[in-house]
């Protein structure tokens, strides 16, 4: 009993932290692909700032800030600090969004998927919940 209880517990740990991976890593290829956009200043990554209200001389640092947050987010030792920080850019996101006008569920949505992602693959933080 104990045996096949043990491996249901095993299946389900390792569905969940590959759950968690796969939707880590859809929320870091996107943090990466905006940042990486901010950063050589593609002309849409540009043009959706201005739009916004960013200065345009601000977006590259930006993207620089959102990279940084990524890769903290990206390796286990500091995933739960690059959870956190990219929760306030993403904070900041929707801060602009909503003055902008603009919808600011994806930002919201995006926020939540980053720490389900994290929840998934880090079992401590599981423990610490």
């Amino acid at each position: 009993m104990e045996t096949l209880q043990a491996t249901t517990t095993t299946q389900q740990s390792v569905k969940a932290v590959w759950t968690g991976r796969i939707v880590s890593a859809l929320c870091i290829l996107f943090l990466l692909f905006d940042a990486i956009g901010k950063i050589v200043k593609e002309s849409h990554s540009i043009e959706g700032s201005v739009q916004l209200g960013w200065p345009e001389h601000l977006i590259q640092p930006i993207g620089i800030v959102l990279l940084i947050c990524t890769i903290l987010y990206v390796f286990p030792r500091t995933a739960f600090i690059g959870a956190i920080l990219l929760t306030g850019y993403l904070g900041g996101a929707i801060a602009i969004m909503v003055r902008a006008g603009q919808p600011l569920y994806f930002a919201l949505v995006f926020g939540i998927l980053v720490w389900i992602g994290l929840f998934f693959r880090n079992p401590k933080l599981k423990a610490l919940l």
